[in-house]
């Protein structure tokens, strides 16, 4: 089984994925673990002071509940928006599944090529998100991620990453008007039944849920014309289905993208040639790299935008989710 991690400012999410008895005949054949089927999900709060210890329990406890085995798992692949856990996450995936977890970062492959100014500077969910949806709804498309920000991400046609639009979350524009006003109550994020309020909630609510998904359709309308009326919109994060299914132009909320893509770039990692002696079991390693290739693919924006499945792409850490 793999399992796969996205760390976020606000939640977690977390799935592990198996294999089908088909997918699996098939693996044997060509030497590439394909990992189709998800078994489990979970959503819990980020947490930045948790030991190893505690993040360990935490598995072990939603394992336990999926009725999951930890030694069943054979990878571990983490996208992290947030630095400082991703040396406690390490510590967790080897002292409690005895494996050396895949990080999205400089020099993995996702097979997208980065058309950012700066490639170190796109978050490494918003990879993801782009290499899940252009493999399974095609190109050009948008990505919106409803999480503590709310981005746009643009893929062309040619599946590479062109870039996108950062706007606040939903969560933390409606936390700034609560804290920054004396007399309006915090209500719940939800779509009101009528635009026009009667109450102090109702009108709160009209406001934040319309004039958002204003927000985002605008944004939206602006993006077609660039990337054309044929764009397909897909909607994911925490607040996706509610926004998402509201929007003019969005036809898709994918709940599981994430984990989808983190599930793609893993075996895009770990595929191994027919001819090749198939590596021990249980460890999801990423590709060995010599000093020299570090330096080449790291050392300029240029390099990292050159194109073809193995490209490298950078994760920016501090990307808001």
């Amino acid at each position: 089984m793999l399992f796969v991690l996205d760390v976020g400012n606000t939640n977690t999410v977390l799935g592990v994925f198996a294999r089908t008895a088909s997918s699996h005949a098939e693996d044997e054949a060509d030497q590439s673990p394909r990992y189709d089927r998800l078994l489990a999900n979970w959503r819990v709060a980020t947490s930045r002071t948790s030991t190893p210890d505690e993040y360990g329990v935490l598995f072990r406890n939603l394992f336990s509940m999926a009725e999951l085995e930890a030694k069943a798992i054979h990878g571990i692949v983490i996208s992290s928006v947030v630095p400082p856990l991703d040396p406690v996450l390490r510590q967790v995936c080897e002292r409690y599944f005895n494996l050396r977890p895949l990080f999205i970062e400089p020099g993995v492959k996702t097979g997208m090529p980065v058309q950012y100014d700066n490639p170190a500077e796109v978050g490494a969910d918003r990879i993801v998100n782009a290499v899940a949806a252009y493999e399974k709804y095609g190109g050009p498309c948008v990505i919106v991620d409803f999480g503590t920000a709310t981005t746009f991400d643009c893929v062309s046609t040619k599946g590479e990453y062109l870039g996108g639009v950062i706007c606040p979350g939903i969560g933390i524009s409606a936390d700034a008007l609560f804290e920054r006003t004396a007399r309006l109550p915090r209500v719940e994020i939800r779509k009101p039944a009528r635009v026009i309020g009667t109450n102090t909630v109702g009108s709160l609510q009209s406001g934040l849920y319309y004039g958002y998904l204003g927000l985002v359709d605008g944004i939206l309308e602006l993006l077609f014309k660039e990337l054309g009326a044929e764009t397909r919109v897909v909607a994911t994060g925490g607040l996706g289905p509610l926004i998402g299914t509201g929007s003019k132009y969005i036809k898709h909320v994918d709940d599981f993208l994430t984990l989808e893509g983190l599930r793609i770039i893993w075996e895009r990692n770990t595929r191994r040639d027919p001819g090749a002696k198939a590596s021990p079991k249980g460890a999801a390693k990423p590709p060995a790299e010599s000093p020299q290739k570090k330096s080449t693919e790291r050392g300029s924006p240029e390099r990292q935008r050159e194109n073809g499945r193995g490209a490298p792409t950078i994760s920016a850490p501090r990307s808001a989710r």
